[in-house]
């Protein structure tokens, strides 16, 4: 089991991971935005696809008190199962982009 100390370290690794990815389609820039002082963590795309603005985060994670709260995930399986794999308890992962009423019927934290 990990620190929350140790969360900084692991988010970044995660982020930088999906950041390697290019999109396969259209002229998208990646950003890794991380502040670790203040626990915030985001990896955004923006660019243009056939015409059509793309601007948002594919991730955003935030560390609060001594949980990971995904605010938002928009990777294939989910960054979950890796925070999990790194060592994170599942009772310190809240899924933020679920309602509190949903978050009590899966594994992790509810807040």
């Amino acid at each position: 089991m990990v620190e929350v100390n140790d969360y900084s370290g692991i988010l970044r690794r995660i982020i930088q991971h999906y950041a390697q990815f290019k999109s396969a389609v259209g002229e998208i820039e990646t950003e890794v935005i991380i502040d670790e002082t203040l626990g915030h963590f985001e990896l955004m795309r923006s660019g243009w696809i056939n015409g059509r603005r793309v601007h948002g985060a594919l991730i955003h994670v935030d560390i609060r008190g001594e949980k990971i709260w995904i605010q938002h995930d928009g990777t294939e399986e989910g960054i979950a199962p890796e925070l999990v794999a790194a060592g994170v308890p599942k009772d310190k992962i809240v899924l933020a982009f679920k309602s509190p009423e949903m978050r009590k019927y899966t594994d992790f934290a509810v807040a």
